[in-house]
């Protein structure tokens, strides 16, 4: 992929599990994403369509920098399969099977597997309540919300309920209404999770500032996490999301995450769409 000329910017199309994104390079450059970019693209009929955008920037202290942006123009603070697709496609560009990248999350670690799958260290999960966070001070096992949740931060706030069939749950409806509850102050990503068994879990997802989607790679990481506290699985789960399976393995070091890398396309913006925004 190619730096953007005067007149027009290149990015790449790419997905984890279905959860999809728009891959920007800007390093050797400024930054480039604004909140009117992002809705832009986000828009699936007007421009290219994505759950988040993720743009590259350079890091002194790590391999590349990567910053998030949700379709209704509202930053994300972590993204866990678009931060494994954009690892890989640096690997690749400097010919390494392991790097190093800087989020709002910290430094973080990925790898390529040699079954071709990436994984990410995630960091360690926010448990406190200021952490997550929350408005006010609550037991965060068991929230005083519908269907006793579970609050968890993996850099950004997740709700997680354990329902019998999670296939049946009215996502359209009910994810808003947790997203936007008075308890959580930055909205909250919406999780519904069936136990399958004690290494495997049925997940369906409403992520905040992006709606529904096949896959959300820090919502896998909450989900797991919140079942083993609550003693539901062990720490290494299986998750089966609408847009495919996704592992979590949490570890002494931090909350591991691997999955599926696809490359959909590349493309560029046109000077024309970009002058729109202006």
């Amino acid at each position: 992929m190619t730096h953007a000329s005067p007149t027009d910017l290149p990015f790449l199309k790419m997905h984890g599990a279905g959860n999809d994104f728009v891959v920007i390079d800007s390093r050797g450059r400024a930054a480039v994403t604004t909140a009117a970019l992002a809705r832009a693209v986000g828009d699936r009929n007007r421009g290219v369509g994505f759950d988040q955008l993720a743009e590259i920037r350079d890091a002194d202290d790590a391999d590349f920098a990567l910053d998030f942006w949700n379709n209704d123009g509202s930053r994300a603070g972590a993204c866990g399969n678009a931060t494994r697709c954009v690892a890989d496609h640096v690997m690749r560009g400097l010919g390494k099977q392991a790097v190093t990248l800087r989020t709002s999350r910290g430094l973080l670690r990925a790898e390529r597997l040699a079954d071709g799958r990436v994984n990410v260290n995630m960091g360690h999960p926010q448990r406190l309540w200021q952490e997550v966070p929350l408005a006010h001070q609550v037991d965060v096992l068991h929230l005083p919300l519908p269907g006793d949740p579970v609050a968890v931060g993996m850099g950004n706030p997740h709700c997680v309920m354990f329902v019998a069939d999670a296939a049946a749950v009215d996502l359209a409806t009910q994810g808003p209404e947790y997203e936007h509850d008075p308890l959580f102050p930055q909205r909250t990503n919406v999780e519904f999770a069936s136990v399958i068994g004690p290494d495997r879990l049925r997940m369906r997802v409403w992520e905040r500032g992006a709606g529904i989607t096949l896959a959300c790679g820090s919502g896998a990481c909450a989900t797991a996490v919140a079942a083993h506290l609550r003693g539901l699985t062990g720490r290494r789960v299986l998750l089966e999301l609408d847009g495919g399976t996704l592992e979590v393995d949490w570890r002494e070091d931090g909350v591991w995450l691997t999955g599926p890398v696809t490359y959909v396309f590349e493309g560029r913006f046109s000077a024309g769409f970009l002058a729109a925004l202006s």
